[in-house]
């Protein structure tokens, strides 16, 4: 099995070794932008796209910054293979929704990575959704982390995140928890929407972001943030007769108090399992995938509008 790389920064780094958990024997091979990029050990080069079609690759990773996703996806195309594409699809809607309409014209199997679909807790609490009659009055989504403390080492307001014009943001960065409520409820009936940048953290990009989001039967709210010292992430479902509270960071489900699921994996895991499911769809001959391209344009309208 041979893996095409276009962007090969942190998030690539988890891809690969996700892949290499799966497959000891994969080849990865990365195209390069830069004729003097440096060497990544057990990662051969390309620098141009007629080397990276010569490689013949089974999929492409999409994991260049967000506001690169349109020319990089544009190259992926032209390679003829299934893309794994990193979320978001890209940073604006009419962008996603012309890159998703040529993907969708390709026939291309296509999948959008949002890890954390395959946190258990959330697949418990999926499960318990669906197969009891359980009455939702109120839905509180949070998700509150440090940014400074995500890359160790390096200046947190050069990073992609910290810069609008790369693509950052909070509401965009941290749209897993948008893609959970399109996954357990769908697309809500309406939408506000509050974005601010005006927390200590003195950078440009959004690092507060407060949604309300109205469903037939019940409001949800969402509230992101990227400087939270004391890492929280949560989602709590406010039922007729009880209350279930996921701890995402823990892998546990509470209802009223009480722990009724818990798993020793973490977050971490989740891209493992996440690279399994793709690499079965194309083992399997599939043309589609649980989170297509269509599935992120509507995620991005939840959360760009």
């Amino acid at each position: 099995m041979k893996a095409l790389v276009i962007g090969l920064g942190s998030i690539a780094r988890k891809h690969i070794a996700a892949l290499r958990m799966l497959d000891p024997d994969v080849e990865i091979v990365a195209l390069r932008s830069n004729p003097h990029a440096s060497e990544e050990e057990g990662v051969k080069n390309a620098y141009t796209l007629a080397e990276a079609v010569g490689e013949k690759p089974d999929f492409v990773i999409v994991s260049t910054p967000t506001a690169c996703h349109g020319d990089t996806i544009e190259t992926a195309l032209a390679i003829g293979v299934p893309l794994f594409i990193e979320k978001p699809l890209i940073h604006t809607l009419p962008e996603a929704e012309r890159i998703a309409t040529k993907i969708e014209k390709s026939g291309m199997l296509n999948y959008v990575a949002c890890n954390l679909r395959f946190l258990e807790c959330l697949r418990f609490l999926k499960e318990r959704l669906a197969d009891r009659d359980i009455r939702v009055n109120e839905v509180n989504s949070y998700c509150g982390s440090w940014l400074p403390g995500w890359r160790p080492g390096v200046d947190f307001r050069t990073v992609y995140s910290a810069r609008p014009e790369l693509g950052g943001g909070v509401h965009i960065d941290l749209i897993h928890e948008i893609d959970t409520l399109y996954w357990l409820f769908g697309m809500p009936d309406a939408v506000v929407r509050t974005f601010r940048n005006s927390s200590s953290l003195g950078i440009d990009a959004v690092d507060y972001a407060n949604y309300c989001m109205s469903y037939p039967r019940f409001c949800a709210s969402v509230v992101l943030n990227y400087y939270r010292r004391d890492y929280r992430r949560t989602l709590e479902i406010v039922c007729e007769d009880s209350t279930l509270m996921v701890d995402l960071a823990r892998n546990m489900v509470r209802e009223n108090g009480n722990v009724i699921f818990e798993s020793s994996r973490t977050i971490a895991d989740t891209y493992i399992s996440q690279m399994e499911y793709f690499l079965q769809l194309i083992k399997s001959g599939s043309t589609t995938s649980f989170n297509t391209v269509a599935d992120a344009v509507a995620t991005l309208r939840m959360a760009l509008g």
